[in-house]
């Protein structure tokens, strides 16, 4: 038997042409306050660290103030960390994230009843 069709959830906040926050972003950030390290958390996503860095680049001017803030220094002794804004971002995109899908987790389910099971069979 078959593995039940499953759909996500996911969204986008644009700010104008960029992605203020999304998915992905989000990752990156929970990531980023795991590690203490672009690299680190760029490594754990699978993600060069240069996209991190532009990932960032764009958060950091998509908000008020700076979501990530970076200590320069040699080896072991640099890193990263979410301000507090940053935390908040995080905090915030995850709690709509969560009311989003259980918001349209009926109508997804009765999505799921419209497609086939397998598109290459």
């Amino acid at each position: 038997m078959a593995n039940p069709i499953q759909f996500r959830f996911r969204f986008r906040l644009l700010l104008g042409r960029f992605v203020a926050m999304g998915p992905g972003k989000a990752d990156l950030l929970a990531a980023l306050a795991e590690t203490g390290s672009i690299s680190a958390a760029s490594r754990k996503m699978r993600m060069s660290y240069k996209k991190a860095w532009y990932l960032i680049d764009i958060m950091n001017r998509c908000f008020r103030e700076p979501v990530v803030e970076t200590v320069k220094g040699g080896r072991g002794h640099g890193g990263a960390k979410l301000t507090a804004m940053g935390r908040q971002v995080l905090d915030r995109y995850r709690a709509i994230e969560a009311r989003a899908a259980a918001a349209v987790a009926e109508d997804l389910q009765a999505f799921a009843a419209l497609v086939v099971d397998d598109p290459e069979a």
